[in-house]
């Protein structure tokens, strides 16, 4: 279901941050987006890949963050599931840069919709992973624009950030990397 209100009364906010309902809200050119939460399977995916993926990226100097808003500026701001930062790019609001975003998709999500806001911010890669057949699919970020990247001949995409491989089969995201392997 989607709802316009042309003026989103102040009180209605304040209760929503009271309630802590607003913490995967986004904020899309001064435009509130407020993000239902995840169904169990989604979040259950998200976390398996979540244990996976922190501690590569941790060994790559980089911060896991789970559900952490990704700033432009204070009207202009994403909240992927996942964000992968450099030290440097933390802030007390939460990250000013990324070098990998992911992105678990759910129906009528607006996953594809956020490709051009982390390309412009500077991201490096987007990982969008669909928990129903459990794949993903990479995007590369360059000067503003992405790229999709394609399997190599056995079926793995490489991320660059992360040092490691994606590929499914069996109905199971097998990830790999240079001393070890896991799957979702």
């Amino acid at each position: 279901m989607r709802a316009v209100l042309l003026e989103v009364p102040e009180a209605m906010l304040d209760e929503r941050r009271r309630l802590g309902a607003d913490q995967r809200d986004e904020m899309w050119d001064g435009v509130l987006h407020v993000v239902p939460p995840a169904g169990g399977p989604h979040q259950e995916f998200a976390g398996e890949l979540f244990l996976v993926l922190a501690p590569l990226a941790k060994r790559r100097g980089l911060r896991p963050y789970y559900e952490t808003g990704l700033f432009r500026a204070d009207k202009n701001y994403r909240v992927p599931d996942q964000l992968y930062c450099r030290p440097e790019h933390e802030s007390e609001r939460g990250a000013e840069g990324a070098e990998l975003v992911v992105e678990i998709r759910s129906a009528g999500d607006e996953t594809y919709e956020k490709i051009d806001f982390y390309a412009e911010l500077g991201v490096r890669e987007m990982l969008i992973a669909h928990p129903e057949d459990r794949r993903v699919e990479l995007l590369r970020f360059v000067d503003g624009r992405s790229t999709v990247v394609s399997a190599d001949a056995e079926g793995w995409v490489r991320s660059d950030v992360l040092g490691a491989r994606f590929g499914t089969a069996d109905k199971q995201l097998h990830v790999s990397w240079e001393d070890g392997f896991a799957d979702v």
